[in-house]
């Protein structure tokens, strides 16, 4: 299991350095870009992307929803510096904790808030999954609503 958690983490990062990119091809005033009433601005949700390695985490670990409501409301990445710092920074913590656990801990079963129930590894295969997920709607937003041509490729 050990050789699969490590291809996991090899498919994140190259997610994540794809986000890096689309971080880098925005002006910081781009980030306000609202292609639909009422959902993320581009910032908004490279907000939430550059966060879930740690939320998805923490709710791996069984935090309550107030807890997760808490975590949420302490985010406050403006500029795309911070969030750059805060991807790459959530993505060593969950890879430091992960790489910490034994075969008996990545087969125990937690429950979500909203009663899921996954192993540990599960988890982390729908924490690759949530990024993957976020990292084609804000290519989508970019590319499709703001008509940039970005040329950055998104799989190797």
């Amino acid at each position: 299991m050990k050789e699969s958690i490590a291809s996991i983490f090899n498919q994140m990062k190259i997610a994540l350095n794809t986000i890096d990119k689309l971080i880098d091809a925005l002006e910081n005033h781009e980030l306000g870009y609202r292609p639909t009433p009422k959902k993320y601005s581009v910032g908004e949700l490279l907000g939430h992307l550059v966060t879930i390695c740690r939320a998805d985490y923490l709710i791996s670990t069984e935090a309550s929803q107030e807890a997760m409501q808490k975590f949420y409301s302490e985010q406050k990445l403006k500029s795309k510096e911070e969030l750059k710092k805060a991807l790459w920074e959530n993505y060593n913590f969950l890879k430091s904790i992960t790489e910490e656990l034994s075969e008996k801990e990545l087969e125990q079963i937690t429950t979500s808030y909203w009663g899921v129930q996954y192993t540990r590894y599960e988890w982390l295969l729908e924490t690759l999954v949530h990024i993957y997920h976020h990292r084609g709607q804000l290519h989508s937003m970019i590319v499709h609503g703001m008509k940039k041509d970005l040329g950055i490729a998104m799989f190797e």
